[in-house]
């Protein structure tokens, strides 16, 4: 029995051998042939030598069956389909690449959270949760594991100082807790060549005294939006804006996704508002959080984010498509490229590559797009100093409970994938940027004109005002979910917006408070603040040179201000 048991013992590991004698720089080659060829930061002696690295590194896990996961989104598609086949035929570790909704994806991170299982070995989540990793110590410090266990399967040529997100995925302790691996803004989209037409020109002049441009503030949006409203352009009735009203998940991410911090909610900081970030959420000095509504210091209520609320609520119902009403993000995204929408407040850069097809209303003949991206514009209580909009970044997160030697070739695919040799073809798939590098890549040089400011944006020094959601968020699965909800009580009419954002940060301190009870999070978990009225928290914010919560502005509108977009970027390459 024990020389039976022997054999097909020996069996195994010469049939595992067999499997994986073809894993190899032979394998290298070919896919550098016919995947990357120069579309590289690096030389093609580089490239081989970086997948020679990882060749040697995998030897000790060849034959494993590895399974990581991400939201579907192109860049991540292109990664599970093409990317995860190359790395298994060069290292011999079999990689599945699951790709699952963002809400799918934070449920199975929570439940390896509190069960322990190991459900995937690698997660791309956003580092919207770097909160929550930082303070559950469930995910595993990255920087400790580079340096200790982790250390021999780290890329030396890695240089995590080219990722242009790693601030994001950093904690309060100072070590890196995620690997980001795709990013997008939400920006200002517009049709450029409606804005630079001559007959539009002369008489949004005539009506409103002042040229016709990309929108500084909300109130020269306002203006734009009531000027192209009913417009006939082509033969076609057009509309002003496009938004979404739809009470389902995705409306939170409308608003977590820094909607509140665009009308000057919470305090100045980059990447984040210190010490009331976007969310309104208020920390200590200890970074713990202390409350959510302005009776202890946030400003989930305050007028700033009530002010957003109503403006967002105003815009959709004077401006947008009636149908913009039921319409969740997904099913509202296409809805400027179709040629009706003269411009968006809030796009998400990950649309990009479906706005640049050829044959869509929205792009000329010789494939360059009509419309283009710019900053932004900001509320009447934004001051200079504060985050302006939302970047996503979907980030490498090892768990705890994965098994080293699990953990250890998962991170030899998560470093694969975001590698130098990769990063720019997968960047020019996906157009999700990562790497400064890539960004300064020739390619795009050359493909800048096609993608309607999107590089322009990403080679700008505004780019820093765009960022995720920080630390201030002790939880965010928890928390984020409370937000669409509220919101869609608002959105609904079921509430006003006073008493939607009330709702919410009661409920947000409920989570806070459960927090704090338990003791879960120990000393940098919620400590809550004593309550006080508005008056007060603002003095003593302004005092300690703060701004949140704010006091109501009246009127609650600035004076319009418009830029010409050309001299815009002009400025940023000067």
């Amino acid at each position: 029995m024990r020389r039976q048991f022997l054999t097909s013992t020996t069996a195994l590991v010469l049939l595992l051998g067999a499997g994986n004698a073809y894993a190899g720089m032979d394998e290298a080659k070919a896919f550098l042939d016919a995947e990357i060829k120069d579309m590289s930061t690096l030389d093609r002696a580089a490239q081989e030598a970086e997948m020679q690295w990882f060749i040697d590194a995998a030897k000790p896990f060849a034959g494993m069956d590895i399974k990581v996961v991400s939201e579907t989104i192109t860049t991540h598609e292109y990664e599970s389909k093409t990317l995860a086949k190359a790395f298994s035929d060069i290292t011999g570790i079999k990689i599945t690449h699951d790709l699952i909704g963002e809400g799918d994806v934070i449920e199975k991170l929570q439940t390896q959270m509190q069960s322990g299982e190991n459900i995937y070995d690698a997660y791309v989540n956003d580092s919207d949760l770097i909160g929550t990793h930082w303070r559950y110590q469930q995910a595993r410090s990255l920087t400790d594991w580079m340096a200790n266990e982790g250390k021999d399967v780290t890329n030396p040529n890695l240089d995590l100082a080219d990722f242009i997100g790693t601030k994001f995925t950093t904690a309060p302790d100072g070590d890196l807790y995620q690997l980001p691996d795709q990013q997008f803004a939400n920006l200002y989209w517009f049709r450029y060549d409606w804005f630079n037409d001559e007959k539009n020109k002369a008489d949004f002049k005539a009506k409103y005294g002042y040229d016709l441009g990309v929108p500084v503030n909300w109130s020269a949006y306002e203006d734009i939006a009531e000027f192209f409203t009913g417009r006939e352009i082509d033969g076609k009735k057009v509309y002003g804006h496009m938004d979404y009203g739809k009470k389902d998940p995705s409306l939170g991410w409308r608003f977590t996704d820094a909607w509140l911090s665009m009308a000057g909610n919470g305090d100045k900081g980059l990447p984040n508002g210190l010490p009331v970030d976007e969310w309104g959420i208020k920390v200590d000095e200890k970074s713990r959080p202390v409350g959510s509504c302005v009776a202890r210091g946030g400003d989930t209520n305050g007028p700033a984010s009530v002010y957003s609320i109503q403006k967002y609520l105003d815009w959709m119902k004077a401006y947008a498509p009636a149908a913009a009403q039921g319409m969740t993000f997904s099913e509202s995204g296409p809805v400027p490229a179709q040629g009706e929408i003269a411009q968006q407040m809030f796009m998400y850069t990950a649309f990009t590559a479906d706005m640049v097809k050829d044959g869509l209303p929205v792009v000329n003949e010789d494939g360059t797009p009509k419309w283009r991206f710019a900053p932004s514009p900001h509320g009447v209580y934004w001051k200079d100093g504060m985050k302006l909009g939302y970047q996503d970044v979907g980030s490498w997160t090892l768990l705890k409970s994965t098994p080293d030697d699990r953990a250890k070739a998962a991170w030899l695919y998560a470093q694969f994938v975001t590698s130098k040799t990769v990063d720019v073809k997968k960047s020019h798939v996906g157009l999700t940027l990562i790497r400064e590098s890539t960004i300064q890549h020739k390619s795009f040089t050359d493909r800048a004109p096609k993608l309607g400011g999107l590089i322009e944006f990403y080679r700008s020094p505004a780019r820093v005002q765009w960022s995720p959601t920080g630390t201030n968020v002790p939880d965010y699965p928890k928390l984020a979910q409370l937000w669409w909800q509220a919101i869609g009580d608002a959105s609904s009419g079921a509430k006003t917006p006073q008493e939607a954002m009330d709702s919410l940060c009661a409920e947000q301190e409920k989570v806070l408070e459960r927090l704090e009870r338990a003791g879960v999070q120990g000393d940098i978990g919620p400590k809550m603040a004593e309550e006080k009225t508005l008056e007060e928290w603002n003095a003593d914010a302004v005092a300690k040179g703060n701004l949140a919560p704010q006091l109501k502005i009246e009127p609650e509108k600035d004076k319009p201000q418009t830029i010409n977009y050309d001299e815009l970027v002009k400025s940023w390459s000067n």
